[in-house]
């Protein structure tokens, strides 16, 4: 198959969605800035929401479901927060249509809603809404509740999967009796995004902190983890906000404590999205298609078939099955590639694209042999292995690829990570292929702006491993307490 991906080198914006569009992933709906995942973008996505669900049950979470719409003066009780979201919300202002005499449809006038209904974008004010209803007592609490949902943000510039109007999410809501709990569970959330992204994903990730400019609206704090992709830019692949009491009192959310005082309860929320599919793309593939991680391909080995007589497809297909057998007993998923209506050639070009981490070819001269080619994703390398082994050796090769593709990224990173000291040095890292420049900032939300009107750069986060190291900051030249990371981002 001719390979109609644009090389990274000319174009990675181009290259990055004719992969998506190549390999399955998704495509452009009819509905402007929305997409339709295709099933093997889903299977990714639901892969990852298998792995992300386990996590955060084993963590005494547990999935609830709250409408898509929400009353408008819901969102008019926390300033900030709907400061924070009023030019990205969807309205619904009728609720009927009626013919216009002439075949079409209108919106009919007088069925005009009394109160308009905003599509859901975040669920903060419909959920401490309920949680009113739910919370009297400390014996209430903690309330750790998940949702797994689409949100609707109204965005004039989309890309598939990185930035879209509907996408789909999870997001954490909880609600806690002290704010240390609160604090914690905000700090646990943001871990175990950490160690699904590096451990799952293969992507490494910093922690950090946001500033107060990039902090969730109606948010007191707001951990993240940043990931940096192929072309040195940032990507934001994961939040978690201590919210204070901020929304507890907007809706009036009380507990009684052990003294049977009456107090204001401490919330957080977390989120990640489909938004990671698009961080798994940019941060792992090459100009052949995808590469996954073993561990969130939903197709981790191919079996192809070389043979020109229906005999020899026979025998290759009795052996085939007992491999597949034992790799499917061991939790491997496995594709036996049969159709004869396409060439070995064709099929090794589409397991490429599709990212399958393993490729195992299986001729009449292996089976003579007792052995079989085996091809790595992500390295191109091939090797032969005894078919006798071959169930012992493929889950060792696809940790090899899982722990490999991590090791790439991370070279990759550090290989585009600076520590300017001066506005010179880091003009000239953001006028070229980008990258972390870990940089000395005076605290003040003018320079934060200053900074990005010049380079577009923003601080993606106050790292929490970040060494306390007295500067000057590299714009105004003021006392700067350690080091931030600036990027350029999606």
């Amino acid at each position: 198959m001719a390979n109609k991906i644009t090389p990274r080198a000319q174009d990675y914006s181009l290259w990055y969605n004719d992969l998506v569009k190549e390999a399955g992933l998704a495509e452009h709906s009819s509905v402007k800035g929305c997409m339709v995942i295709k099933p093997y973008g889903f299977a990714i996505w639901e892969k990852m929401q298998a792995e992300l669900d386990h996590r955060f049950k084993e963590t005494g979470h547990q999935n609830a479901y709250f409408p898509l719409f929400i009353p408008k003066s819901f969102l008019s009780k926390e300033a900030a927060h709907i400061e924070g979201f009023a030019k990205e919300c969807a309205v619904v202002t009728h609720y009927r249509l009626k013919s216009d005499g002439k075949g079409g449809v209108i919106v009919d006038p007088d069925a005009k809603l009394e109160e308009e209904l905003i599509v859901r974008p975040t669920s903060e004010t419909i959920i401490w809404n309920t949680y009113k209803n739910w919370i009297q007592s400390y014996r209430d609490l903690p309330l750790l509740i998940n949702q797994w949902a689409n949100v609707v943000r109204w965005e004039m510039r989309t890309r598939l999967f990185l930035r879209t109007t509907e996408f789909l999410w999870q997001e954490g809501h909880t609600a806690h009796a002290t704010s240390d709990e609160a604090v914690a569970e905000t700090r646990q959330m943001l871990d175990i995004y950490a160690d699904f992204a590096e451990n799952f994903m293969a992507m490494p990730v910093v922690k950090g902190t946001k500033t107060a400019n990039e902090r969730f609206a109606g948010a007191i704090d707001t951990l993240c983890i940043e990931a940096m992709m192929q072309d040195g830019k940032a990507l934001q692949a994961g939040t978690s906000h201590f919210l204070g009491q901020n929304f507890a009192k907007a809706f009036d959310v009380k507990f009684s404590d052990k003294s049977g005082n009456l107090e204001y309860v401490w919330a957080t929320s977390w989120g990640v999205s489909t938004r990671l599919i698009g961080a798994l793309i940019m941060a792992h593939s090459d100009d052949d298609g995808l590469v996954l991680p073993p561990s969130l391909a939903p197709i981790q080995v191919i079996i192809v078939p070389i043979y020109k007589q229906m005999e020899e497809l026979q025998k290759i297909s009795d052996a085939a099955n007992v491999l597949m057998k034992e790799l499917k007993a061991q939790g491997i998923s496995v594709k036996y590639d049969d159709d004869d209506t396409k060439k070995p050639g064709w099929k090794f070009a589409e397991s490429e694209l599709k990212g399958i981490p393993l490729r195992i070819a299986i001729g009449p001269r292996d089976l003579e042999n007792g052995t079989a080619e085996v091809v790595m994703r992500d390295t191109k390398s091939k090797q032969v292995v005894s078919f006798s082994e071959l169930h012992k050796e493929v889950p060792k090769l696809l940790k090899q690829i899982q722990d490999g593709i991590y090791l790439k990224a991370l070279k990759k990173r550090e290989e585009n990570t600076y520590y300017p000291n001066n506005w010179d040095e880091f003009s000239e890292i953001m006028k070229g292929e980008g990258g972390f420049a870990w940089a000395h900032w005076d605290g003040t939300a003018e320079t934060e702006l200053k900074i990005k009107e010049l380079t577009k750069a923003t601080i993606r986060c106050i790292p929490f491993d970040r060494k306390e190291e007295k500067g000057q900051c590299i714009l105004t030249g003021k006392p700067s307490e350690g080091r931030v990371i600036f990027a350029k981002a999606y």
